[in-house]
């Protein structure tokens, strides 16, 4: 497994009724059509997506980010930085968990500061700009990378929640 191919298998969740193409998903993500069949490559051999490449296979993805993301794609929180808030400094969690510290994407133009993660891939702050509900899956995804337990039990839930399709709080 690869960084980028979590956030290929939650963009093809958020797309899930639509019709799309290799080549859509590497537009809005900013990644390569190449790059894409060979992450869904690596994701059926992973068991996270079926033999179509089309349909994700919920329960497996819901297992691997609850208890593999953390051990497969570690992160330590780096220098003080301007940049993109994400885990717990991303607007949705903002008023439910106050910190002294928060995490950004490092993005020199932004206002935001805090401690740097460093994003699944150098081009995902930008396609995550661009659809409000991947990048708060992204954010829940770094609360899981980096966050305390509390942290990491709200963003699992959440995470669990869009992925099983069950209403979110």
């Amino acid at each position: 497994m690869r960084p980028q191919d979590i956030v290929i298998l939650l963009k093809i969740l958020i797309l899930h009724r639509e019709t799309w193409q290799f080549k859509d998903l590497a537009q809005q993500l900013l990644l390569s059509p190449a790059e894409i069949s060979e992450s869904l490559n690596r994701s059926h051999l992973a068991g996270l997506v079926d033999e179509t490449k089309r349909r994700v296979n919920r329960l497996n993805m819901v297992e691997f980010i609850c208890y593999g993301l953390h051990y497969v794609f570690p992160q330590a929180p780096g220098a003080l930085v301007n940049g993109i808030p994400t885990a717990h400094a991303h607007p949705h969690f903002e008023t439910r968990i106050r910190a002294e510290l928060k995490y950004v994407w490092p993005a020199p133009e932004s206002k935001a500061r805090g401690l740097a993660i460093e994003p699944l891939y150098p081009s995902l702050p930008k396609a995550a700009a661009q659809d409000e509900e991947l990048y708060l899956l992204l954010a829940c995804i770094d609360m899981v990378r980096v966050g305390r337990q509390r942290e990491v039990n709200m963003a699992t839930d959440l995470i669990q929640k869009k992925i099983l399709n069950e209403p979110s709080k």
